[in-house]
């Protein structure tokens, strides 16, 4: 069996700050992150999906064993999605500023623009009431979507997402930023788009429509 391991955080727990504190940051990877992968493993052991790559994983879920299918979907989601949140943020992002190239002209032609695009991933985020996801993703036709997903759902699920590919994803569960935002998801939500990385989300957007 090959074991799902935490990926290393590409910046240090206080890398984010003022936007997303370092408490929080150290949590939620060391904790919550943790907590899903070592759940995961102990979902897939001794079955023959315990090799299978993580996305692979949890693209369709129907065809897993009902004993581990609810396992796999709450804790492969966690892992997947969490490993996909860590990476679209950086402590260099520069705003509104470092959207640009291809991406920059799919969100104009697809979505409105990036003024259009921030208030739907907010909307996205802010209505989605209890724990989830704001997404954005490349559907089947290679034009980019605004979606939301609960618990720790993905997009890449078959019959339960949409089955498109994320490549920007904001986790609203209030272990995100309850120390520093307490209710405020709103303020929270502003702040994201501070640490964006854009140029990962243009390389997942890219890798997306090429697969």
């Amino acid at each position: 069996m090959t074991l799902h391991t935490l990926p290393t955080l590409p910046y240090a727990f206080d890398a984010l700050e003022p936007h997303i504190d370092a408490q929080t940051m150290e949590i939620h990877y060391t904790k919550h992150h943790q907590a899903y992968v070592n759940n995961l493993n102990a979902a897939l052991k001794d079955t023959p999906h315990a090799d299978e790559p993580l996305e692979q994983l949890i693209a369709d879920l129907s065809r897993l064993p009902e004993g581990i299918r609810a396992a796999v979907r709450n804790n492969g989601g966690g892992h997947a999605n969490h490993s996909l949140f860590w990476t679209v943020m950086t402590p260099k992002g520069q705003g509104d500023s470092g959207l640009t190239g291809e991406l920059a002209q799919a969100i104009q032609a697809d979505l409105g623009g990036l003024e259009a695009f921030k208030a739907a991933f907010t909307q996205a985020a802010l209505t989605r009431f209890g724990s989830g996801w704001a997404w954005l993703v490349v559907n089947a036709q290679s034009t980019l979507a605004i979606e939301s997903s609960g618990n720790q759902d993905s997009p890449l699920m078959q019959g339960i997402g949409s089955g498109s590919t994320p490549i920007l994803g904001l986790d609203v569960w209030e272990h995100a930023y309850y120390l520093k935002y307490q209710n405020r998801r709103p303020e929270y939500i502003a702040a994201f788009y501070n640490v964006i990385d854009w140029a990962e989300v243009s390389r997942r957007f890219a890798a997306a429509r090429n697969a």
